[in-house]
């Protein structure tokens, strides 16, 4: 997890004065003070979420829209999904490729019918927006909605709390709130306030992200957390929960020294650019998507309680074979797991490596990912 010390320059959520009062423990991330767990603790907040609904503040996402009748062909330019084909509530997990195809950042595009929304990283969004406005063309306009606040109800009791919230479609003829299905989007509206909801999330449990006004989100907030199914969630059990889906984290699993392919990322290469082309960096990853990459992102579970962290190097007996860029210990699967890259040799499911951790060699084996099973609504 990626601290930031600078706290003179720490920005607040619009939430910050309710995770005090929850008495969530604030730290420095992505340019934020943000809570990294409540009292209950990052495993207590870990398991609930997994059979419950955790209530996460992501308000330090960046949070865009692109406007404009080249809207979809632009985007295509900077990233390689078919956002063309996208029809209105349709979302897709996408990148933001340098121009030798390394990941600049991960994000989702969402068509909404009369611009695309998109949720890129907190920690990378100011040289997103840089990077996008140096490639805008005119009749385009990109907006950076700081007046939004970005909140996350995942686990299974999600869908039961939404419809006790009484959500409701802001057209009647858009669909119900419990009958969103996964990558699905629309307007909402709750007590008069207008709502921007997906059926989406980084937990790998079912759940919504939920665009609001910073000004409406205590509000709401405090309503979700009113329900016995909600526990407010911090960073920690975010990010052991995302680890355990094999989701990857941008600065960690993912960099502009990475690109898509041997990031475990193909799926977000469209099947028409795969043939056209276009995106930048493209030979370079259709190169790969043909042959194959030199290394692979893989799943890494440990034997014994030990888990190993960022960093740490991985063998292959003596031949040091790729690095953990992820790890921790995994509530859910009860042992620890991690992320990493290895030299695609040693990357097939079942090799059996080691990772040095302070100096001690840990035996591991590679898995496949998700190391826990996924409860999308599809």
């Amino acid at each position: 997890m990626t601290t930031i010390h600078s706290p003179d320059a720490l920005c607040l959520l619009p939430l910050d004065a309710l995770h005090r009062s929850l008495g969530g423990r604030m730290v420095e991330f992505a340019g934020y003070s943000m809570p990294v767990q409540y009292p209950a603790g990052v495993m207590a907040e870990h398991l609930w979420t997994r059979s419950h609904a955790g209530l996460f503040d992501v308000s330090h996402m960046g949070q865009l829209t692109v406007s404009g009748d080249a809207a979809a062909g632009w985007l295509e330019t900077i990233a390689p999904g078919d956002f063309q084909a996208l029809q209105p509530g349709q979302m897709r997990y996408s990148l933001l490729l340098a121009d030798d195809g390394g990941i600049l950042d991960d994000l989702m595009v969402t068509q909404t019918g009369s611009h695309f929304y998109l949720v890129v990283n907190g920690a990378t969004k100011a040289a997103d927006i840089a990077h996008m406005q140096a490639r805008l063309p005119s009749g385009l306009s990109l907006t950076h909605c700081t007046h939004l606040a970005l909140l996350a109800l995942q686990g299974p009791k999600a869908v039961d709390v939404m419809r006790r919230l009484g959500i409701t479609p802001e057209f009647p003829d858009h669909i119900a709130i419990d009958a969103l299905k996964f990558m699905r989007a629309g307007p909402y509206l709750w007590q008069g306030i207008r709502l921007g909801i997906s059926r989406s999330g980084y937990t790998g449990e079912d759940g919504y992200e939920i665009s609001v006004s910073a000004n409406d989100a205590e509000r709401l907030a405090v309503a979700l957390l009113a329900d016995p199914d909600v526990k407010p969630i911090g960073l920690g059990a975010r990010d052991s929960l995302r680890l355990e889906a094999g989701l990857p984290l941008y600065g960690h699993d993912l960099s502009p020294e990475i690109e898509p392919v041997e990031a475990g990322l193909a799926f977000a290469i469209s099947k028409r650019r795969r043939l056209e082309g276009g995106f930048p960096g493209d030979k370079r990853i259709l190169a790969a998507l043909q042959n194959g990459p030199a290394r692979k992102r893989v799943g890494l579970k440990l034997d014994g309680k030990q888990p190993a962290r960022e960093g740490a190097a991985i063998f292959a007996g003596d031949a040091e074979v790729g690095t953990v860029t992820s790890g921790g210990f995994a509530p859910s699967v009860g042992a620890p797991v991690a992320m990493g890259f290895v030299a695609a040799a040693h990357a097939a499911d079942g090799t059996s490596l080691e990772i040095e951790v302070r100096g001690k060699r840990l035996a591991a084996i590679v898995v496949p990912m998700p190391f826990w099973h996924k409860n999308y609504v599809r």
